[in-house]
């Protein structure tokens, strides 16, 4: 999913079950589906990452599917890069990349590849990490490049010639948890520095009493973004249009 040296798949190659993707799925759909309808010819970069992309698979469209990693694509994706898309321009009328682009660098070259393969008033729905003051042992094992603030992700779309129709956190409400992770694994990257970009990251373990809490909490933020956006979480939601 990266086109980060070093780092190869996603964690969901291992357990597509994992809490945080099956809540991120239902999170997407919740505030990007109304931005996927009527589109055709659709695009999902990093989909080896294949459960957060799995609501657009509704049996009405067309969907290409790119990841530099082949272990999780399907029998008719492409393997590729972000940073040089084997498509023509104006291919797809939408393009998704979920937990994609802060795993490319240069950035701008990743976001004027989606313009460039999008037509005119073409979809691209867009999810980041968030805040780079949470940056950790596990951004690096996952091969990212910065992690987000809702305006900075915006602001890098805009500059890719996009007009921003909505942007939101999410994981709003485990993320005090989150914090307390992230606060966890800062202390010990202090005693212990020697993280470096792995193929596959093992993820957290996470007792199935927990899997479920954390699943019931995740429901909450579903259903504020059917109706409104969230002011602040662990992942960061853009939907917008190509200008």
């Amino acid at each position: 999913m990266t086109d980060a040296g070093g780092h190869g798949g996603s964690p969901s190659i291992a357990q597509p079950d994992y809490w945080w993707y099956l809540a991120r799925t239902d999170l997407l759909h919740a505030a990007l589906s109304d931005f996927a309808r009527g589109r055709r010819t659709v695009l999902d970069i990093g989909s080896a990452d294949g459960p957060s992309a799995s609501w657009l698979h509704d049996g009405t469209r067309q969907l290409a599917s790119l990841d530099i990693d082949p272990r999780g694509l399907g029998a008719n994706g492409v393997c590729g890069s972000a940073l040089s898309l084997p498509f023509a321009d104006a291919s797809f009328d939408m393009v998704s990349a979920f937990d994609v682009i802060e795993h490319c660098d240069p950035e701008d070259e990743a976001l004027a590849e989606v313009a460039r393969v999008l037509q005119p008033g073409g979809a691209f729905l867009m999810a980041v990490p968030a805040y780079q003051w949470a940056w950790t042992d596990f951004d690096v094992a996952n091969g990212h490049f910065r992690r987000y603030t809702r305006r900075r992700a915006v602001a890098a779309v805009e500059a890719a010639g996009f007009r921003v129709q909505r942007s939101t956190y999410a994981f709003t409400s485990v993320f005090p948890g989150f914090v307390a992770e992230r606060v966890a694994r800062r202390l010990r990257d202090r005693q212990h520095r020697h993280a470096a970009p792995a193929d596959v990251v093992d993820v957290p373990h996470v007792p199935r009493a927990l899997h479920h809490v954390l699943m019931g909490l995740t429901k909450v933020d579903r259903a504020v973004l059917k109706r409104a956006d969230l002011p602040f979480g662990s992942s960061v939601f853009v939907a917008a249009t190509k200008r």
